[in-house]
């Protein structure tokens, strides 16, 4: 990289810095450093609105992100200028290569060349939730019915409270009937094991 590229790249890099700082002083300064509640300037939330809490709630979140990315973004600037001062700016951190100019010349502070960028970026179009790391395979903690087991497990607490109700309808539900068929083996016979556990026993004796 020629050294005229380099001093221009550093420049780019330093406005961005300030312009960072800026964002976040600005974010902080309009109330994001303090508790909402004080930021809003009341003495209780309680007698407001929902509506209009959510609004403040809504505004807030979306300031605690964009922090959040402008720190990032400052993190991976102050990390292109250190390089540039270790002579080693313009490298990928993934495959050695030289970074293309004119990617640099886009985006400063990029550490990886586009081939690996875009591999590092591929996204499953179908992907899972991250809880299923956890609960694998899924609900195998308290869904108890392929287990040597036969008390009240996961799935029977499930059904005891969905024949209460919940927010489904029937035709949230496709094949569904009736409010009984929402929650899960809602065929299950209760408290007994066979049809035939349900034929009451005979109290009487048997005659001589």
């Amino acid at each position: 990289m020629k050294e005229e590229d380099c001093q221009e790249l550093a420049e780019k890099l330093r406005q961005e810095h300030a312009m960072l700082l800026a964002q976040i002083e600005s974010l902080e300064e309009n109330g994001l450093n303090e508790a909402m509640s004080q930021s809003l300037g009341e003495l209780s939330m309680y007698d407001n609105h929902p509506a209009d809490v959510g609004q403040e709630l809504f505004e807030r979140s979306k300031d605690i992100g964009l922090q959040d990315n402008a720190r990032i973004m400052l993190e991976s600037v102050d990390k292109a200028l250190a390089k540039i001062h270790d002579t080693q700016y313009g490298i990928c951190e993934k495959c050695g290569q030289k970074i293309a100019l004119e990617r640099l010349q886009a985006i400063p502070w990029a550490d990886k060349c586009l081939a690996c960028q875009e591999a590092s970026e591929e996204s499953d179009d179908f992907p899972r939730p991250l809880e299923e790391e956890l609960l694998s395979p899924p609900f195998t903690r308290s869904f108890l019915d392929r287990a040597d087991y036969t008390g009240f497990d996961g799935e029977d607490a499930v059904q005891a409270v969905l024949r209460y109700g919940s927010s489904d309808s029937p035709q949230d539900i496709p094949g569904t009937t009736d409010y009984k068929a929402l929650y899960p083996n809602h065929h299950e016979h209760q408290g007994i094991v066979e049809r035939t556990d349900a034929i009451p026993a005979s109290t009487q004796e048997a005659e001589p």
